[in-house]
């Protein structure tokens, strides 16, 4: 019985249904080995050896196959079809072959399917082959590459930018596109310009808009009409003249449907259709494909499957009639840039089910698998037919033109399925236009002027940032999502209303990198550098070569750099910023002069916390300060580096400061007698730059003492803790132990009395119970249908989960528990258990081994007939370290 391997359990369960109890189907869990997060993982000096080790979760997954093939000598690699996925299917044939479970005698067999259908398992089980080593050394070369960058550039930045946190090789450039972007919407300035349209009546009392494109016998250009002055002389210039038909042009027009989803198509729709970011994107694409509702995500590939353009033709047909559909099928170029990696387009699998034909509980999957099937049966359709019509209104004589477009749709085509979003869409002149006839008069109803400003252009959102790191042929697919997600991750992006922010942090280390690092982090050297490892894949170039050259020039510049003070970096910064930080002045003094002192000169510094600001370099003589950025943009009530000052009380400075981690209010100054004043996190829900100083006061008055409890004496506290507002019934001196209770809100801990303290003091210690009272059970899931077992989706202090036996798996925090079906419940049942599992097994192995070896050792000193076992719990003990168990 052949052991069949692929990444999840869900995929595990769902392709163990279609080959039947001949095979036995396990999970590998993702990525089964890593590099190790040390430095000397990979080894430049030894023709970039690298160093892999199994992870401590994936241990027992490896366990799990290497136990099954003892018993089934046979191994199919049934991993993604994508570079990522022969990677995994490499590291586990290396990890068995190391742990021996794969003999000379086991045949190994590599299998990919680009759908998880039957049809397509069954015949991909016809078609194996040995895994690709050229996709396997573009993986190693990619991964080694960024380990290389990562352990070699973070740490410059570390010592060298205090605050800044590490910078990858993919990530750094996306950074650079938000930063450039931020930077032009600053230095932008926008321009006036008018425009002049007028509303006129056909002879039939109909109406129509129509713009002055011509003025004076001159075509109109954006700017000509440049002030409000202008453009009355304009309305002038219309009102004193009679207008008529000149020209009605009607022309017929096409538009034609776009091509089926890839990956970075699929993200950006997404994004535009429904606000999605980019992991969510793929994590409900992953789930639709391990359903096996659609084909597999990943992809550059928009060609489909001709027995899928077979399927789309005939749904369309059957669907919207014969009309819709086209004489020939439509065929879409594939823009892969490698050809090892141009699967085919994502589309659902069985194009004749729509999304109501489906029982699709998840609404985001719901969402998804209907943009997925639109579109594919779209990209199959019809064009739809317009007719754009374009009316000339003149003055006859040649002084005033005006012009008036618009269209009619004489057949919808693949619009009445799906038309494709658009990012950042100007007004469209798509209107409808009334009956018009060449020479009928166009009396005025209204002539009106409209100023107009330039505007910059648009931070990028998720889905025009990876619209353009496509462009430029920075990133793959499999990279998109945690390219973006990373950005955020690190504090040096931040996502509000849908679009992207560069942070102080993000700004600095872009900077940073441009200054020392520029070739690294361009634009067209990176997308070479992509261009080179797809080389590789497909097998035009050496890995370790593309490796050399890079890590040749690579390590000099790390070299050079890591030389530099951190003042040095400071003022380069300072001179690379100068124009952004300190722009010139309108009485043309020097613009980094100080204005508190006159004496220093202001300079970008770093703070401890990781921030930025504008400091004198007068101090400690002038501790003028500024918000990082340039003079004018501080925000209302901002906090300054140094705090700030809400007033007095009781004699005391009351302060807020930003910290480490987090704001918090402080009572009086740091000095050498008081080096530790006291202090009080500011809660989340009230934003530091609006703190007044009797709220401040209340907040360094925690903890509030009640008084004591009328059962047993001990004192009652209110306070702001970790998680939020609660009561301690504690001993007076400690004031710890004893028993917790939430308060509902915030003012509450101002406000709560004793009886009600004591009221929820007691039910909080009713609600212990011993064990504790049930919890609030929110949905029954049914039994589980390999052990048995009830499930349930069950409230809990910290969000719901799901409870199966004494296994509860935390939910995922945008997972709504009316949304989780069984499979999901199934597979995080598993992944909880599979941990839960792994803690258990690891300690008892401690003493039986200690015990063992010690019993070993006494009779080895008994007698000397014994020291061949010795010898052989020696050996037994090297055969455990390397099948990767644990011992002591």
């Amino acid at each position: 019985m052949p052991v069949v391997v692929v990444e999840s359990p869900a995929k595990a369960k769902t392709i163990n249904k279609y080959l039947g109890d001949d095979y036995t189907v396990l999970a590998s869990y993702g990525h089964v080995r890593d590099l190790p997060p040390k430095d000397g993982s990979v080894d430049p000096e030894h023709e970039f050896d690298m160093k892999w080790e199994i992870a401590s979760d994936s241990k027992k997954h490896v366990k799990a196959i290497a136990d099954a093939l003892a018993d089934d000598n046979e191994l199919i690699l049934a991993t993604d079809p994508d570079r990522e996925g022969e990677a995994i299917s490499w590291h586990l044939q290396e990890a068995l072959t190391k742990r021996k479970s794969i003999k000379k005698t086991t045949p190994v067999k590599r299998v990919v399917f680009n759908a998880i259908t039957k049809s397509a398992v069954t015949e991909a089980m016809k078609n194996p082959r040995d895994v690709d080593m050229e996709l396997v050394e573009a993986y190693l070369a990619r991964r080694a590459l960024d380990y290389l960058v990562g352990f070699n550039l973070s740490p410059v930045l570390w010592r060298k930018l205090p605050g800044a946190r590490s910078a990858g090789r993919v990530q750094s450039v996306c950074l650079r596109l938000i930063v450039e972007r931020e930077m032009e919407i600053e230095a932008f300035n926008n321009r006036e310009y008018w425009s002049v349209k007028a509303l006129l009546d056909t002879p039939r009392g109909q109406q129509f808009e129509a713009k002055l494109t011509v003025l004076g016998g001159k075509k109109l250009d954006k700017f000509d009409i440049a002030s409000a002055e202008a453009a009355e002389l304009a309305v002038h210039a219309i009102n004193t003249r009679d207008l008529s038909i000149a020209n009605v042009e009607a022309k017929p027009a096409n538009r034609n449907p776009s091509p089926p989803f890839m990956t970075s198509t699929l993200q950006q729709e997404a994004s535009r259709k429904f606000g999605f970011g980019a992991r969510q994107t793929m994590n409900v694409a992953q789930r639709l494909y391990e359903a096996g509702l659609i084909t597999y995500m990943r992809t550059d590939g928009i060609d489909m499957a001709p027995e899928a353009i077979a399927s789309a033709r005939d749904a369309i047909g059957a669907r919207y009639g014969k009309d819709y559909v086209p004489g020939s099928p439509r065929v879409y170029k594939n823009k892969a840039k490698n050809a090892q990696e141009a699967h085919e387009c994502i589309r659902p699998t069985d194009l004749a089910k729509a999304t109501e034909d489906l029982k699709i509980a998840d609404p985001d999957q719901r969402k998804l698998y209907d943009l997925i099937w639109k579109r594919t049966l779209a990209s199959q359709m019809e064009a739809a037919r317009l007719e754009r019509t374009t009316v000339t209104v003149s003055s006859g004589d040649g002084q005033v033109e005006l012009r008036a477009s618009g269209q009619v749709m004489l057949f919808d085509g693949f619009m009445k399925v799906y038309e494709e979003g658009r990012d950042d869409v100007v007004d469209e002149d798509d209107k409808r236009l009334p009956q018009i006839a060449t020479g009928e008069a166009a009396k005025k109803s209204q002539v009106t002027p409209d100023q107009h400003f330039t505007q910059p252009p648009p931070r990028y959102t998720e889905a025009t940032l990876v619209k353009r790191m496509e462009e430029l042929g920075i990133g793959r697919p499999s990279t998109y999502a945690s390219v973006v997600t990373t950005i955020q991750d690190r504090d040096y992006v931040r996502k509000e209303k849908n679009r992207l922010f560069p942070e102080d942090k993000g700004r600095l280390v872009t900077v940073f990198l441009m200054s020392y690092f520029r070739k690294y982090v361009g634009y067209e050297f990176t997308a070479n550098l992509e261009n080179e490892l797809d080389e590789v894949s497909a097998g035009d170039a050496d890995y370790k070569e593309v490796l050399n050259r890079f890590w040749r020039d690579f390590s000099a510049s790390v070299g050079e750099t890591m030389e530099l003070r951190i003042t040095e970096v400071l003022e380069k910064i300072n001179e690379v910023l100068e124009p952004h930080l300190f722009p010139p002045t309108e009485d043309g003094s020097d613009p980094r002069g100080c204005k508190n002192c006159g004496v220093g000169r202001l300079s970008m510094r770093t703070a401890r916390s990781g921030g930025a600001f504008i400091g004198c370099s007068n101090y400690p003589e002038c501790r003028y300060t500024r918000p990082f950025g340039p003079p004018g943009m501080e925000i209302a009530g901002a906090i300054p580096p140094e705090g700030k000052l809400l007033g007095q009380d009781a004699g005391d400075n009351i302060w807020v400061h930003k910290g480490r981690f987090g704001p918090y209010a402080q009572r009086g100054e740091v000095t050498e007698e008081n080096k530790k004043p006291n202090r009080q996190s500011i809660p989340k829900e009230w934003p530091p730059e609006d703190l007044e100083l009797e709220t401040a006061v209340k907040l360094l008055s925690l903890p509030r003492l009640l008084g004591t409890h009328p059962e047993d004496g001990v004192n009652v506290w209110s306070n702001i803790g970790r998680y939020g507002p609660y009561l301690k019934h504690a001993d007076t001196t400690s004031n710890r132990g004893g028993t917790n209770a939430n308060l509902e809100g915030l003012d509450e801990v101002f406000t709560v009395g004793m009886n009600r303290a004591v009221q929820l003091l007691a039910e909080k210690v009713a609600s212990r119970g011993g064990r504790g009272a049930p919890a609030k059970v929110l949905r029954e899931m049914g039994d589980h249908p390999d052990d048995g077992g009830a499930i349930q989706i069950v409230e809990g202090k910290y969000g719901a989960y799901v409870k199966w036996e004494k296994v509860n798996a935390t939910l995922p925090k945008e997972t709504e528990p009316a949304d989780v079906t069984i499979e999901q419940a199934l597979e995080l049942i598993a992944a909880k258990a599979a941990k839960k599992g792994t803690r258990k097994k690891a300690a008892p192995k401690k003493k039986p081994a200690a015990k063992k070896t010690a019993a070993k050792k006494s009779a080895a000193k008994k007698t000397t007939a014994k020291k061949p076992a010795a010898k052989k719990t020696t050996a037994k003990k090297k055969a455990d370290t390397d099948s990767g168990d644990v011992v002591e």
